[in-house]
């Protein structure tokens, strides 16, 4: 590990502010990605900004709409609030099936969206349930913030403060688990909004996205079973040691099913 300077802020100006001084710097949040980076001296920031006593990105609390959820909020504290589970019953799940108990005491919702890792749960979550996305100076719909692989929309100095999700009782997640790892090698979040049904899918490689065509036929009356002969997009899917692309690609068939065939789902 190369050497690097490192500060912990106490409020919200001062970590911006300690980012927009260095280039270099990188913000901390529970570390579960970058400190083994850089470890293995695959990056070198020069100063890490410690974000775990910065108020403003904590807090989980009911809103008009759903629910604000802060940055530093951890994985099994979102799986483990009342709130999060009576309004968004399948982000409470997917939280508590994370890496493993020392993981989702460690790991952010906030950095776990800002790295948008192509095998991370949360992405697909964002994007199925329409979340909206506060920083320190905007905020943005979530369909605007991922851009790629480990790709976002924020600057450089930019904060990821909260995270903010409307009520949903009907969604449901699947994940398709590395066994190792508990990265998905793909998961399917579904969603029945207003709008529409929702149907996001990451861990294929590329990064998470919306399969817009079993959205459009299950809003046109088709069932779960026809999906089988939606269209689904082969150039979405990677292959690598632990699955080929073509496999992904007929786990996420299987992955979607499972979750619409899910109670919560029910109607």
């Amino acid at each position: 590990m190369h050497a690097f300077a490192y500060s912990r802020p106490a409020n919200l100006a001062d970590a911006v502010a300690l980012l927009a001084a260095e280039p270099d710097a990188r913000p901390l949040a529970g570390g579960q990605t970058l400190l083994p980076v850089m470890r293995a001296r695959l990056a070198a920031p020069s100063r890490l900004v410690d974000l775990a006593r910065v108020p403003e990105l904590g807090g989980i609390a009911e809103t008009p709409a759903g629910l604000r959820i802060g940055a530093m909020e951890t994985h099994a504290a979102i799986a483990g609030h009342p709130a999060v589970r009576r309004l968004a019953p399948a982000l409470a799940r997917l939280a508590g099936g994370i890496g493993d108990p020392q993981v989702r005491n460690r790991g952010t919702i906030g950095g776990s969206i800002a790295n948008n890792d192509p095998a991370a749960c949360y992405p697909a979550a964002m994007l199925a349930l329409g979340a909206t996305i506060e920083t320190d100076r905007r905020t943005l719909a979530a369909a605007d913030l991922f851009t790629g692989l480990f790709a976002t929309a924020l600057a450089p100095d930019e904060l990821l403060v909260a995270v903010h999700v409307p009520a949903s009782p009907a969604a449901a997640y699947v994940k398709m688990p590395q066994p190792a790892s508990r990265f998905a090698m793909v998961g399917a979040f579904v969603a029945r909004t207003p709008a529409g049904h929702r149907i996001a899918l990451t861990g294929g490689g590329t990064g998470v996205f919306r399969w817009s065509e079993a959205e459009t036929a299950l809003d046109s009356g088709a069932s779960p079973e026809a999906l089988a002969d939606a269209p689904l997009d082969p150039d979405r899917f990677t292959g690598d040691l632990h699955a080929s692309a073509r496999y992904r690609q007929a786990l996420a068939r299987v992955a979607v099913r499972r979750a619409l065939a899910d109670p919560a789902f029910a109607p």
